[in-house]
């Protein structure tokens, strides 16, 4: 999967530094990538290694300090922090390790959140709410609070939630690493899912091996470069 001229990403020496106390830290360095549409790819490597600050880059939630960096069509580093931010609603679904669902909205109203700024009508995003958490297997646990749920349920809202605005790409950071074998299994498959049968371009960070088998291509950092290649 390595047609450049068809990809939703493409770094170019990708390049991210920021102040320690006294000391420059790079936790990126001179990064290459290309990742093309509804590739599934894992991303591995140490504490420190960069996987992260690569995903929060992609998601527009960071901005590099050199190099180019282009997602779903878009130099991303050009944009205003406003366009960035609505680029970012209509483009890239975050999955968290910690599902960050609020406590006090049922499952439903959680992962309406994204869409209440939206043109949208009541009707429309009610639809639109019912059919992703359908998609998910959460259908009959709509109305349910995060507290209701298990973390397998928890981690599955938060995917519909970050699935809603139907984004191009999904970028998910160690969403398996808070659940036991039979929960992540149960959202491992969820994801290849999405990638195989609905297109969705995934980008996933994980300490998993496991987890990084699902994955069409993993992708190993250490100290901000790219050591290896693989296909799983």
């Amino acid at each position: 999967m390595n047609d450049n001229s068809n990809s939703i990403i493409r770094c170019h020496r990708l390049t991210k530094h920021y102040r320690k106390g006294q000391r420059t830290v790079t936790p990126l360095q001179a990064l290459d990538l290309h990742v093309v549409p509804g590739e599934y790819l894992a991303l591995m490597g140490p504490s420190g290694s960069g996987k992260t600050t690569l995903l929060n880059l992609v998601a527009g939630i960071d901005s590099p300090s050199e190099g180019t960096l282009e997602v779903c069509g878009q130099d991303i580093t050009r944009l205003s922090r406003g366009r960035l931010a609505r680029w970012r609603a209509h483009h890239v679904g975050y999955i968290f390790q910690l599902y960050h669902l609020v406590p006090v909205l049922t499952a439903f109203e959680n992962v309406e959140l994204p869409l209440l700024l939206d043109d949208m009508s009541r009707r429309e995003r009610r639809e639109r709410v019912e059919s992703t958490l359908a998609l998910v297997g959460l259908d009959d646990r709509m109305h349910h609070f995060p507290r209701e749920l298990s973390g397998g349920q928890e981690q599955r809202v938060a995917i519909a939630r970050a699935l809603v605005a139907s984004p191009e790409l999904l970028v998910a950071d160690e969403p398996t690493g808070d659940l036991d074998r039979e929960a992540a299994d149960a959202v491992l498959q969820l994801l290849h899912g999405l990638s195989a049968d609905h297109g969705k371009t995934i980008v996933m960070v994980t300490h998993d091996p496991r987890a990084a088998k699902a994955a069409d291509r993993v992708l190993h950092l250490e100290k901000g470069r790219l050591l290896e290649q693989e296909t799983a």
